[in-house]
């Protein structure tokens, strides 16, 4: 699930920076003057702002100028892990995430952010394992719990991953993501009465959500409702022709098997 998880990953590129700069700085016995914090927080201005134009590795290049000038921040450490996770330079950016949490261990974001590098490395144990430090923190987390179920999807655990989405969706209901996710692994464990009806219902809450345009496909074409099924394809693929691909589907957004092969035979006419 990929795609989503690259997206969840700048919600946490704001977080530390500008408020505990001092505080790490003094912790250090080292001083830090008001000039330089506020050369430092111009500088992450840029930083995000480079990110949110698409520029990784320009602020890539802003993070380490700031790990620099401020090397006890666990922030800036972090910040530099989230723009290398999205350029795929996953050690580069585990190495950072581990100096983050080197610095401090209790903010769940160092561990969040590693747990997706290690996911997208197929590193499931590792991920768990840091999603499960990220819960210790803060057990309300439904980001945790989502990419949590997203690795056990990965092992093929379907059960694991059905509890954990169901948490994710029930701490966050409009959490589009995860119930997108809970309903493609309630297919996948054979209830595709409940599956068809968890879609249907999201297909009416976000319109122009594609996976859950694309997964009304393929459930209503193997169900026999070829019109329906026609009609919410030519909204997905418009939305995100990315589906048209199953190496996609299957590999990248990770949907379940039973949910890969029900799109398979739409695709095929089968």
């Amino acid at each position: 699930m990929r795609r989503w998880l690259i997206c969840l990953l700048l919600i946490g590129l704001c977080s530390l920076w500008g408020i505990n700069a001092p505080a790490f700085a003094q912790s250090d016995k080292v001083y830090i003057s008001q000039e330089k914090l506020e050369q430092g927080d111009a500088i992450a201005k840029k930083a995000f702002q480079a990110a949110n134009q698409g520029d990784f590795a320009q602020a890539e290049d802003y993070w380490t100028e700031l790990i620099a000038d401020f090397p006890s921040n666990p922030a800036v450490w972090s910040n530099r892990g989230n723009v290398r996770v999205i350029q795929n330079k996953l050690d580069a950016a585990i190495a950072d995430f581990d100096q983050a949490i080197a610095i401090t261990d209790q903010y769940a974001d160092p561990y969040l952010n590693r747990g997706i590098a290690y996911e997208l490395k197929q590193d499931w144990p590792h991920a768990i394992a840091d999603y499960n430090r990220v819960l210790a923190i803060d057990p309300q987390d439904p980001v945790a719990y989502n990419n949590r179920g997203n690795a056990a999807a990965g092992q093929q655990r379907w059960q694991d991953a059905l509890a954990d989405y169901q948490q994710a969706t029930a701490i966050a209901p409009d959490f589009s993501t995860a119930r997108s996710n809970l309903a493609l692994v309630t297919y996948q464990l054979g209830d595709r009465k409940d599956a068809l009806q968890q879609v249907r219902n999201l297909v009416r809450k976000y319109p122009t959500f594609a996976d859950v345009r694309a997964a009304i496909t393929a459930i209503l074409w193997v169900d026999g409702q070829q019109g329906e099924a026609e009609s919410n394809w030519v909204a997905a693929v418009g939305l995100d022709p990315r589906y048209q691909n199953l190496d996609w589907v299957a590999s990248i957004r990770r949907w379940p098997p039973a949910m890969v092969e029900a799109l398979e035979k739409f695709l095929t006419l089968d």
